[in-house]
């Protein structure tokens, strides 16, 4: 089964956090990359899909709740 990509945008005065917490972590099948833009910074998540989008889901509640 081929992978699977989610973005979750965050926004700037969340990303170091989210930066840090990722780069201490094994994050196991699941790849991450960050692309800055305007206001914040897109987290492309890969790997296989239920735990993609597993990951995304979590992420993006995260960011709604703090």
């Amino acid at each position: 089964m081929p992978d699977a990509t989610y973005v979750a945008f965050v926004p700037s005065e969340m990303t170091a956090k989210l930066r840090s917490v990722l780069q201490s972590e094994d994050t196991g099948a699941i790849t991450w990359r960050e692309r800055r833009v305007l206001f914040g910074s897109e987290f492309y998540f890969s790997g296989p899909p239920k735990l993609a989008r597993a990951t995304h889901a979590y992420v993006s509640q995260w960011v709604v709740r703090h």
